[in-house]
């Protein structure tokens, strides 16, 4: 990671290494203004879609687009609806509807300004639009500043499950203003952190004792605290990416908690949890899991589920899904091989392991816990 001065003003710099294809994420407070600036640096070509939803569009559409007016682009502002259920094959269709009246070329750019659906659905657009084009991410809330705008995956979901369809298209840039956090509800913000602590449960000792320690700072979002927080999320999200670009092993990591999450958010339809909520259930239910398997102490199991606690999250499954149900959504999961779910379990903070499952199996222990 790199940090220091330029002629934007302070701001932490974090490059995803991906040789030719390698790309910086730029933290700081105020670095949306400078989003113009740098797309021209790399440039980009002049003419932007600018994919958000409508209540991002009145925070910050009229900024972003003028940084990118001052650069000499040309921007189209195209919003999609918020929300988990609209990232669907439907709004994929209206956004190139939308791209084609607009007449973007193979040398234009998507900008995509918002939280995780719209990075993952614009992402997905730009990943197949004529082929694929540019793309930048402006990722504006949490879960979307340490994790999703970061690494390329871009999809959306179908009715078997999350993320079924999708293309990995990593961005040329990634600008992530950690003052577009002040304006998040306090349930976005704390589903955010459910994906700060699933990084520091696979890979930061040091991160997990940092939030167990600055609770109030982390929810108050003062400066010193964001910003640690961000930059360290990003910088193991870039070397996770590094290491194993498009998911072939080791990157399957990143998806502690997420295999019974999605599961849980398939079978309330996207609506009665925020996704990082339906993750922190499932962290919970990985931690106990990797205690029955004999992987993990109970002490450390119950750190974790604490900790989950301690920032509102929550930790049981809804007592309305039952177990075969469960056992059936996760099957359905991209992840499975050989009619076997991959699990990440823990051995340890910052040490992970795999376990596969079969349905039967994940039945047995979904019973007992």
């Amino acid at each position: 990671m790199r940090t220091g001065m330029s002629e934007y003003g302070r701001e932490h710099e974090v490059v995803v290494q991906l040789g030719p294809r390698s790309y910086t994420i730029h933290v700081g407070a105020g670095v949306l203004e400078t989003l113009g600036a740098r797309m021209h640096a790399l440039g980009l070509g002049k003419r932007a879609a600018i994919v958000t939803n409508p209540s991002v569009e009145r925070l910050y559409g009229e900024r972003v687009r003028a940084a990118l007016e001052r650069s000499g682009f040309s921007p189209v502002t195209i919003e999609i609806p918020d929300g988990e259920e609209h990232k669907n094959l439907a709004w994929v269709a209206f956004l190139y509807d939308r791209l084609i009246e607009a007449r973007l070329e193979r040398g234009s750019v998507v900008v995509a300004l918002g939280g995780g659906v719209v990075g993952d659905v614009a992402g997905f657009v730009a990943a197949t639009y004529l082929r694929g084009i540019d793309l930048v991410q402006v990722p504006t809330t949490l879960v979307a500043q340490i994790d999703s705008s970061i690494g390329g995956k871009t999809g959306v979901d179908i009715a078997a499950g999350k993320n079924l369809i999708g293309a990995f298209h990593h961005p040329r840039l990634v600008v992530a203003d950690t003052t577009t956090l002040r304006t998040l509800p306090p349930r976005e913000l704390r589903a955010g952190l459910a994906e700060v602590i699933k990084t520091g449960a696979i890979l930061s000792p040091e991160l997990i004792d940092f939030l167990e320690r600055n609770q109030r700072a982390v929810l108050d979002l003062e400066d010193a605290a964001v910003r640690f927080v961000v930059e360290s999320c990003a910088q193991l999200k870039a070397l996770v990416v590094a290491e194993d670009e498009n998911e072939g092993d080791y990157r399957a990591i990143l998806n502690f908690g997420h295999t019974l999450g999605h599961a849980i958010e398939t079978l309330t339809g996207y609506k009665a949890l925020l996704h990082g909520e339906a993750v922190a259930i499932g962290m919970a239910f990985a931690a106990r899991l990797s205690v029955r398997l004999g992987l993990l102490e109970q002490a450390v199991a119950e750190r974790i589920v604490a900790l989950l606690t301690l920032y509102g999250l929550p930790t049981e499954i809804p007592s309305d899904l039952t177990a075969s149900a469960l056992a059936i959504a996760v099957e359905a999961d991209k992840k499975r091989s050989q009619g076997r779910v991959k699990f990440v379990c823990l051995e340890d903070i910052g040490r992970t392991k795999f376990r596969m499952l079969s349905t039967q199996e994940l039945q047995a222990v979904l019973d007992a816990v």
